[in-house]
This record gives structure tokens, C-alpha cells and sequence, in this order.
């Protein structure tokens, strides 16, 4: 989840992780198998859910798509943090013969600085302002702090990197001449709360200014995907009680929970508007369906087992179910943003599968390797409390990897780590095991998938920015 990054780059253990299509032998959990060179990606064959010994194939588009999106959003910073802080002058170099793996550039800090400062923050304020003030205020809460907006960033970098990529066809590019701001049904029914006084937001155009390889669809992705992004920190926050978000109270604190709540729908309700005027049904449907599979996810956070027994004993299905939850809440909106925007972009199917596969992989990586940092980093270099997945009686990788060599694991894991001295000997346990290498091992597999996928895209900086992303993730500290 890469001919680029595989010197250093330790491959994944087979002994621990999922067992495929019945057999005895045990490979890395993958919702689908590496990219080929032609950009094929025929998706692996999962153990059912229900724990059946049938096997049913991964469906990307199905009700069960999966997604994640993590709480840890300051983690998600930081890598544009380590984007931010590349030199600057080596971004004027021209791509020359060695390729883009051997680019000493970081594409990713001039999307930052042009796209997210110059055209993401106004337009997201637009895109999410209220004409009650209270409302407006919950509803832009988030979009305050500086080094945000990572995500909108990855599909404007994957927007540039395929637009040098073939195209399915001429009708393909229509997106790139849609009126995204142009109301489908008529101002005075959608204005008809007041119909001498429209609403100011989405009927105000975004800035007009010429982006090279992003069309207007492409770049009103970006800012539908931060939006939905944001929708979900302020629910998330209110079903964990958090204090803070991004270094300040957090909204459900600072508003109470019913604003925190409300402010949260409206941010689905204004993006789902955004979406259905891009006029593109396939696009629709995938950004519809992560909103779904963020509410799927969270409820399969709310136990850490499919069947949530009392005292589960390990078994491969534990590790499956985690990696399916770890997708729904954090990688499908990434996933399915990288596809919508390849797809608007008017490329072919090969490009679509590989934009997906890139930002599937990554999104899995970036997980594992944030809930392995849980155990790693203390508080203070964390920038949060160590050990909140536990406290919040979460069973991550590092944990069910220990909890195979020592079965102590499983009525802690059962009891969500509620009782006292639940949380410090479960956290015992996993330093004393082999679980957080096995975790960064996983990680290391997803993050080569990730960049395996863009192998077939011509060499370009907004490539380059893909593929830096993919060995960030493994370095963050937080």
C-alpha cells in the first residue's frame, strides 16, 4: 500500500496474520492482492464474516466496503508536517532520467502551500457556512487549526499524477467542463425557508483561478472529502468523550453534545449537496458509500470481536475483523476519494483500480502504524495520551498479534480492559511480545502495496508527493 522504497524495507512475516481460502498457510490480510504493471487488481477471496468455512469475494462497491476514520487526526498532520519540512529549492528540478523514485523532492509541501492556503481553506469555509450563527460556528470549529487538510491534499496530488495517465474516452472528460457550483433544482425550493435570501455558500463560486491537472470537480472533491472528514471528528468525539482535538477543546466540549451532533450532520448534509452537483452518478455513489461505511465501522468498534463474547480465544478471523474495521474508519475515504478523482479526471479503468489501490493501502499503513505508535510514544511526544485505545477498550494490531502468544490476552480483551489494572497489564503484555514488530511488519506490506500501485503512472512531482507519502507513513513519530 514500489520498486522505489523496497531497499530497507522489511516484507512481512506469513506466520501470523490470515488464514485464505481455508488453506493451512497464513498470509497478510489484503482486501486486494498487488497491482500488476498493466494496473489489474483482482481482489482476494475473505473468509466470511458470519465465520462460516465459505469464502466470498471482496467487493469494494459493496454494503460492506470498508472504511475507517481514525480519531487521531493529529497524527494525520504530522505527516504533512514531515512534507512540510522538506527543502524547498530542489522542488524546481526537473524530472530527470533516473525517475521519480530518485526525485530528491517533495511535491507534497507545493501542494500544501498553493492549494490548501491559496483554494481548500476559503472554499471548505464556503462550502460549510451557515446563516445561524451558532450553527456556522460549530460547523467551521475545525477548519481553525494550521497543518490540516492532508486528505484533500492526497486526492489533488492523485488528481495531478492521473491526468498524465491514459484516458477511457472523450466523454470521460466532461467533469472538467461541470458547472460545480450550478443548482439542480430551483434557488426559490431550495431557498424556501426565505426566498429573498438565498443561501450564500454553496451558490458562491470558488475560486476561479487555473490549477495544472486539477479540473473544478476534482478540486471540489478535495473539499467534499475534508468536509465529510470533518463530520466525522465531531461525532467521533462526542461517542468518546474526548477533551481535545488539534491541540484545543474539543467541539462536543466547547459547544456540548448536541451541537457537536448537529454541527456534524450539517457538515454531511452540505457535502452531500456539494457531491450531487459534480453530476456524476459513479462519483456519487462512492463518496455516499463511505459516509455508510463510517458508521459501519464505528459500530464494529463497538466490540472488539464479531461475535463480542465474554472470554474469546484468538483465532486469525480477530486480526480479519480488526483490518475490516481499520478500513471502514479510516481507508475508504481515502480509497474511494483517490477513485472519484481519477474517475473525474476521465482516466481508464486500469488507472481507476490503481488510484484506488494507492489510497486503500495507505490508509490500512497509516493506521497500524498509529495504533503501534499507542504503545511506543510516551504522552508528551505522542501530543496526546498514551494508551487511549486501551482505555477506550480498543483491541488494536500490536494487542492481537501478543494476545496469539499469550492467551492471559483474551478475557481482557473480552471485558473491553475494564476493570482495574486491566489496561496496565494488557499494555505488559504487548511489550513483552513480539506484536508491535509484527505490526509494523503488516504496515510495511500495505505501504509497498501502495506505492506498487502507482509503478504503471508516468514519472511527475505529484507521483513523487504519492510515493514520499507512502515512506512517511512509516517513519512518523506521531
Amino acid at each position: 500500500m514500489r520498486s522505489s522504497i523496497r531497499h530497507g524495507v522489511r516484507r512481512c512475516s506469513q506466520r501470523n496474520y490470515v488464514r485464505c481460502n481455508g488453506s493451512s498457510s497464513l498470509r497478510p490480510f489484503s482486501l486486494s492482492r498487488p497491482s500488476t504493471c498493466s494496473g489489474s487488481l483482482p481482489y482476494t477471496r475473505l473468509p466470511l464474516l458470519s465465520g462460516t468455512s465459505g469464502t466470498a469475494p471482496f467487493d469494494p462497491q459493496s454494503p460492506r466496503a470498508y472504511h475507517s476514520s481514525s480519531r487521531k487526526s493529529s497524527a494525520w498532520a504530522a505527516v504533512a508536517s514531515v512534507a512540510s519540512n522538506v527543502v524547498t529549492n530542489a522542488a524546481k528540478r526537473a524530472v530527470g532520467a533516473a525517475g521519480t523514485a530518485d526525485l530528491p523532492i517533495h511535491p507534497l509541501k507545493v501542494v500544501a502551500k498553493e492549494l490548501s492556503t491559496k483554494f481548500l481553506t476559503p472554499n471548505i469555509k464556503k462550502l460549510v457556512a451557515s446563516r445561524t450563527p451558532q450553527l456556522d460556528r460549530v460547523a467551521k470549529y475545525y477548519t481553525q487549526s494550521e497543518g490540516k487538510y492532508v486528505r484533500p491534499r492526497i486526492v489533488l496530488l492523485m488528481a495531478r499524477a492521473t491526468s498524465l495517465c491514459p484516458k477511457a474516452g472523450p466523454e470521460s472528460l466532461r467533469a472538467s467542463a461541470i458547472s460545480i457550483d450550478q443548482a439542480i433544482s430551483p434557488a426559490t425550493i431550495l431557498s424556501d425557508v426565505n426566498p429573498t435570501n438565498q443561501s450564500a455558500s454553496l451558490n458562491s463560486p470558488p475560486d476561479a483561478e487555473v490549477i495544472p491537472g486539477v479540473n473544478p470537480a476534482q478540486r471540489r472533491l478535495a473539499e467534499i472529502t475534508e468536509t465529510i472528514h470533518t463530520a466525522s471528528l465531531l461525532h467521533d468525539d462526542v461517542i468518546d468523550l474526548s477533551e481535545s482535538r488539534r491541540g484545543a477543546p474539543s467541539a462536543n466540549l466547547q459547544f456540548g453534545n448536541k451541537m457537536a451532533v448537529l454541527g456534524g450532520d450539517f457538515l454531511l448534509a452540505r457535502a452531500s449537496v456539494a457531491l450531487a452537483r459534480l453530476r456524476h452518478p459513479e462519483v456519487i455513489e462512492l463518496l455516499a458509500t463511505v459516509i455508510a461505511n463510517l458508521v459501519e465501522g464505528e459500530f464494529m468498534q463497538l466490540r472488539n470481536t464479531e461475535a463480542g463474547e465474554r472470554n474469546p480465544v484468538w483465532t486469525e478471523e480477530a486480526l480479519t475483523y480488526y483490518l475490516e474495521k481499520t478500513y471502514l474508519k479510516t481507508a475508504s475515504l481515502i480509497s474511494k476519494s483517490c477513485r472519484a478523482t481519477a474517475i473525474l479526471g476521465g482516466a481508464d479503468a486500469a488507472t481507476v483500480d490503481a488510484a484506488y489501490a494507492y489510497g486503500k493501502n495507505l490508509g490500512l499503513a497509516f493506521q497500524l502504524i498509529d495504533d503501534m505508535l499507542d504503545y511506543t510514544i510516551s504522552g508528551k511526544d505522542l501530543g496526546k495520551p498514551a494508551g487511549a485505545d486501551l482505555e477506550l477498550g480498543l483491541a488494536t494490531a500490536p494487542l492481537l498479534f501478543a494476545w496469539k502468544a499469550n492467551p492471559e490476552l483474551g478475557a481482557l480483551v473480552g471485558r473491553k480492559f475494564a476493570e482495574e489494572g486491566d489496561v496496565a497489564r494488557a499494555r505488559e503484555l504487548v511489550l513483552q511480545s513480539d506484536g508491535i514488530e509484527q505490526t509494523r511488519a503488516l504496515a510495511e506490506d500495505y505501504a509497498n502495496k501502495a506505492a506498487a500501485a502507482l509503478e504503471a503512472f508516468p514519472d511527475s512531482e505529484a507521483k513523487g508527493g504519492l510515493l514520499q507519502m507512502t515512506r512517511d507513513v512509516l517513519k512518523r513519530k506521531k
